[in-house]
């Protein structure tokens, strides 16, 4: 999801005892079958999206770069829309008071809307600087007691941002409010919350509720996956990622290599759509940086959560109008199932009837060894649940907010898939990895095409080339 952080009101939404032996052992028992229910077709028409964030997409979404057009882009033609570094300074020092000034106004109101709305704006901005977080604490915890009586675009921002900012301190408070949370959404944020403690005791207070909930809707599907891998069950190993590097062939594809938990920058590398990777002028093998982590850190079904693993389709690129830190470069519009038709999605010309989306349909985009990983159906999961607007873009915020961070100097975003630029003091760029990618990918002259999303083994670096390169190695000597 695109990230809007500009001062502006809040007017819609962002981002028990233990059971018994017997309950545990029902739920134990559920392993084979929630990846089977992963896999089924739960649903074939999408539910309504939840409202976004003010400014949270751009006014228009119109794919206005042909591939010619994005060929003759160069860097020094782009000016930040942040501003200067100066005028970054300013903005910031301004969004700063506005933190302190709702944290101040919930912590002696702690229950009235408005001013919770204020401060799920003010904590935003937390998150999106990496600033104050000590100065918003006290006035996020004393707003969940009581947080189920408030309407559900409170909810969400101030679980989150207790998901991301406070997941110890808000732990005791949130053991009591899960059973109250109503729908999928805020409890499944809650949930993820108390899952961040590892306490035996939390495992089995999510358990036993997630046991009380519809498993079929998708939040649930990959809440409950995700108790499993808490609770140590085995997963399936990964299939071999040379045939995933054959995926959707006649289309170019960009393929996004990540870390579980994406607290580490990932790599993104782009094929052709003969099969063959993209190569730099000297010969290497084209390859830039990129971070699929968003600003709250919560899992791809959830609303601004990070960019969930699977397959998008690829229409074209636009220029988001009104959000200024993705800035101007164009972005690549990637779409998860549901938010393309299927038409769409399998990149031709609609037809006078269409069918209806399916998670079969889906899995079938997909080479036969990875149709049953679990994990690549979390893009037909994300769809399902309502989200969209996760998209390949640039980024003018300043990469030192997150110094010291297992990502730096990669920027989080608000669900989608950021490259690196740099900017000078005045805000000319200098260099742009988006506008490289963005290049490699219409290289052949197309501009529809796929991504691929799959997280590698966990690591505390960076992913690196040397991971995939014999897969790529391997993809390529089968054409």
């Amino acid at each position: 999801m695109i990230r809007s952080l500009s001062p502006l009101p809040l007017t819609s939404p962002r981002r028990c005892a233990s059971p018994s032996e017997a309950s545990a052992s029902r739920l134990m028992r559920w392993a084979p079958l929630v990846v089977a229910a992963l896999l089924a077709a739960c649903a074939t028409k999408a539910p309504a999206p939840g409202q976004q964030p003010p400014g949270g997409r751009p006014a228009t979404a119109s794919n206005d770069f042909s591939p010619a057009a994005l060929q003759a882009l160069r860097p020094g033609q782009f000016q930040s829309t942040v501003g200067s570094a100066a005028q970054a300074r300013d903005r910031m020092e301004l969004d700063r008071a506005r933190i302190r000034g709702a944290a101040g106004v919930a912590r002696s109101a702690p229950q009235d809307t408005a001013a919770l709305r204020e401060l799920a704006e003010g904590l935003r901005l937390v998150a999106h600087y990496n600033i104050e977080q000590d100065t918003a604490r006290s006035a996020l915890l004393a707003a969940l007691p009581g947080l189920d009586r408030q309407p559900v675009d409170v909810q969400r921002p101030l679980l989150t941002a207790a998901y991301t900012l406070y997941p110890q301190d808000a732990a005791p408070l949130l053991r009591d409010l899960l059973p109250l949370l109503s729908t999928p959404r805020e409890f499944a944020i809650a949930a993820y919350t108390l899952l961040r403690t590892r306490q035996a005791a939390d495992l089995a207070l999510v358990r036993s509720q997630v046991m009380q909930r519809e498993t079929s809707e998708p939040r649930m599907q990959a809440l409950v996956q995700a108790l499993f891998v808490a609770e140590g069950l085995p997963q399936a190993a990964r299939p071999p990622l040379a045939d995933l590097l054959a995926v959707r062939p006649g289309f170019p594809v960009v393929f996004s290599f990540q870390r579980p938990g994406r607290q580490q920058m990932g790599l993104a590398l782009v094929r052709q759509a003969d099969g063959r990777f993209v190569r730099r002028s000297d010969g290497g093998l084209f390859n830039i940086a990129q971070l699929a982590l968003s600003s709250s850190g919560l899992p791809g079904t959830i609303t601004l959560g990070n960019t969930p693993q699977g397959l998008f389709a690829i229409q074209g690129a636009g220029r988001a109008a009104t959000n200024v830190w993705i800035g101007p470069t164009p972005y690549l519009h990637s779409k998860v199932p549901i938010e393309a038709s299927v038409a769409d999605f399998e990149q031709r010309p609609a037809g006078s009837t269409e069918p209806g989306w399916s998670i079969d349909r889906y899995r079938a985009l997909l080479p036969a060894s990875w149709r049953d990983y679990a994990p690549m159906q979390e893009a037909w999961l994300a769809g399902l649940a309502g989200r969209d607007e996760m998209l390949m873009h640039g980024s003018t915020i300043d990469p030192r907010y997150y110094q010291g961070a297992s990502y730096f100097p990669g920027t989080p975003s608000d669900g989608c898939m950021v490259a690196m630029e740099y900017w000078d003091a005045s805000g000319t760029m200098v260099h742009s990895d988006q506008l490289a990618l963005l290049q490699a990918f219409t290289k052949g002259g197309q501009d529809r095409g796929y991504l691929v999303l799959v997280e590698l083994d966990a690591s505390p670096r960076p992913v690196s080339l040397a991971e995939v390169i014999d897969a790529v190695v391997q993809a390529e000597g089968r054409l």
